[in-house]
């Protein structure tokens, strides 16, 4: 029998009990579409922190930020690290000073340091607890946030102590509502500061919501209201990114003389952590390529279950297809007894079985991308920078598993249809 024809007799077949083939192809409908929304929205997730990690700045800058020293260097270093800062141990040997040496290295060009605190924060009858941020001048020159009235503070009133703030959009309307704000004072804790500079309105970055911040010279802020010498981070920006890992190793340098901390020995894949450290130095692309790491290890988790799914919809497939052949029985005896092979047998049940499969992924696709735009277009109404993306990968392994589960299923029903004797099947008539 022609191959044509071997497809159009089993599209026939298929054709004949609409409902139980339906049915079938429903199975590999919800698998295909999860692989599908699995995939798209590893994508829309890469995209949303690469977007995020990037708003805090570009390939072109590198971080320093406190670490708690280990007896462990390495991943197990860094969760021990970690551990200790969540159960509240502070660090307090980053300081300016390291900032401003680091600022000396030839191909770094600008940076800032920071340190974050929650304070009560009120004007006149109007209490908030707020989130302040300690900068240095510097600060909106790297950053994105922009002024929308007043101005940001300056490098002298930042080393005066002046008793100045900036607010974001949002605490600026919990503490004044509609009216003016620039000019008038405003307490933290027990000490005025005077508003000079409200921002544009920014949103939240990784559930950090740049809007609700009061933005204070940090050392004013270090002396005045927290009584403290140190700092939490610092960013820097270089002038050549090709340098950009040369610059951290002697940022990492600079801080270990800094601190009186021990040089590491070895070679040089040996010298970011040397476990005694008290600081951690990460640049943009490390931090995205970590991400990356982290989510593509998710999708993969995901797709693990989803397989699930399209393994319980595979033996959906060859119990039916088994039915199908016990209730057409005589119809291949008869086929079998005017001439028809194994093979003929064999290859109308396995493309009927493939016919299942492969119109279940087409439809399955197809819902998945429908689901995927939907999910970006309500991430994109919550503010989220959420790509619509379904990558070429996923339609490979969407058709892919579906083939691969229509023979694989497929392959037992079609033998034994294939090796029915034409007299016994002829008496099941």
């Amino acid at each position: 029998m022609h191959i044509l024809d071997t497809i159009k007799s089993a599209a026939i077949a298929l054709n004949a009990n609409k409902i139980r083939t339906a049915l079938t192809v429903l199975g590999m409908v919800i698998g295909i579409a999860s692989v599908i929304i699995v995939f798209s929205a590893g994508e829309g997730i890469n995209s949303l922190i690469t977007g995020e990690i990037e708003s805090f700045g570009g390939s072109d800058m590198f971080e320093v930020e406190i670490k708690v020293p280990s007896s462990k260097s390495g991943t197990a270093g860094e969760q021990q690290s970690a551990a200790a800062i969540m159960q509240g141990v502070q660090p307090t040997t980053l300081n300016l000073e390291d900032y401003e040496d680091i600022l000396e290295l030839p191909n770094v060009i600008n940076g800032y340091a920071g340190i974050i605190g929650q304070e009560q924060v009120s004007y006149g009858n109007e209490m908030k607890l707020a989130m302040v941020l300690g900068q240095t001048s510097s600060y909106i020159e790297l950053d994105e946030s922009e002024i929308e009235h007043g101005r940001w503070f300056t490098n002298a009133e930042d080393r005066s102590l002046a008793q100045v703030v900036v607010l974001g959009q949002k605490i600026k309307e919990d503490l004044f509502g509609d009216s003016e704000a620039i000019g008038k004072s405003i307490k933290v804790r027990k000490s005025k500061f005077r508003v000079i500079g409200v921002l544009r309105e920014r949103g939240a970055v990784m559930t950090f919501d740049f809007d609700k911040i009061a933005y204070i010279p940090i050392r004013t802020l270090q002396k005045r209201v927290m009584g403290i010498k140190h700092v939490q981070y610092q960013m820097f920006k270089v002038a050549d990114v090709d340098q950009i890992d040369d610059t951290t190793e002697e940022a990492r340098f600079i801080l270990r003389e800094n601190h009186d901390l021990p040089h590491p020995k070895g070679s040089r894949e040996d010298w970011t952590d040397t476990g005694k450290d008290d600081f951690r130095v990460v640049t943009m692309i490390e931090s995205m390529e970590i991400m990356n790491t982290v989510t593509g290890a998710i999708t993969l988790l995901l797709l693990a279950i989803v397989a699930i799914s399209l393994v319980v919809g595979g033996v959906g497939i060859m119990n039916i297809m088994y039915v199908v052949v016990s209730e057409r029985t005589a119809e291949i005896g008869l086929r079998k007894a005017v001439g028809a092979k194994y093979r003929d047998i064999m290859l109308q049940f396995l493309i009927e079985s493939i016919l299942i499969t492969l119109f279940g992924g087409i439809i399955g696709t197809s819902i998945g991308i429908a689901i995927s735009w939907l999910v970006s277009l309500g991430a994109g109404a919550y503010g989220l920078n959420w790509e619509f993306v379904v990558p070429i990968k996923a339609y490979i392994v969407a058709l892919g598993f579906s083939t691969f589960f229509g023979l694989v299923f497929g392959v037992y029903p079609a033998r034994k249809a294939a090796r029915l004797e034409p007299v016994e099947a002829l008496r099941a008539e």
